[in-house]
């Protein structure tokens, strides 16, 4: 029944609700981002949604475009920028996200929307993540975030599908307040956020 209904309600007025009182800080966070990076302070990208059905999210761009004399992007950590930084150290870039929940694209809680050349290399079990909308935050974000292993986020995954409830959407909002203000798990060591997902061929 929460599943079904009332997840999606709950969705819906609490992001409207939170980009109303966050509307005065997206605005200074935008135009900080705008003159950061050269007039783009949003970042798009195909995600995977539920059932693995392709949609754009909208982050802040924490990360410039500067290349190399041979035109190839340079690593993120030399593409950060210092009000990026700040930005994703806070977890500010994740507000746009918002939007998406209020289209009906994400959930307040679920698994993290990865990106979609993930989808084929995925075994069965890990492929169940995508039974339910994708979230700003989610059990696995609570439980490490970028510091666990790719196999230990799917299951955490996993086991958000099989056992989400009310309840336990609050448990996890509560836990990522607190993981916020003391800004845990943002990164893996030697990453500006995680390593590339190989799948099972690893």
């Amino acid at each position: 029944m929460y599943v079904k209904y009332f997840k999606r309600i709950l969705d819906f007025f609490i992001s409207a609700l939170g980009l109303l009182i966050l509307l005065p800080l997206f605005l200074s966070v935008t135009i900080c981002l705008y003159f950061a990076n050269d007039g783009k302070p949003f970042f798009f990208q195909k995600r995977p949604g539920k059932l693995g059905k392709l949609f754009e999210i909208i982050k802040f761009k924490t990360m410039n475009d500067k290349k190399d004399v041979n035109g190839t992007l340079l690593p993120d950590s030399k593409r950060l920028t210092e009000i990026g930084a700040l930005v994703r150290k806070t977890s500010l870039d994740e507000i746009p996200q918002l939007i998406n929940v209020i289209k009906g694209e994400m959930s307040l809680i679920g698994p993290r929307p990865l990106l979609p050349e993930y989808l084929s290399l995925y075994n069965a079990q890990q492929r169940r993540r995508n039974e339910v909308k994708p979230g700003i935050t989610g059990w696995a974000q609570v439980n490490g975030r970028n510091t666990i292993s790719w196999e230990q986020k799917f299951e955490y995954d996993v086991w958000y599908v099989d056992h989400c409830s009310f309840l336990l959407d609050m448990k996890i909002l509560m836990m990522t307040v607190k993981k916020v203000f003391i800004s845990e798990g943002i990164a893996q060591q030697g990453h500006v956020t995680s390593e590339e997902f190989k799948g099972n061929r690893s």
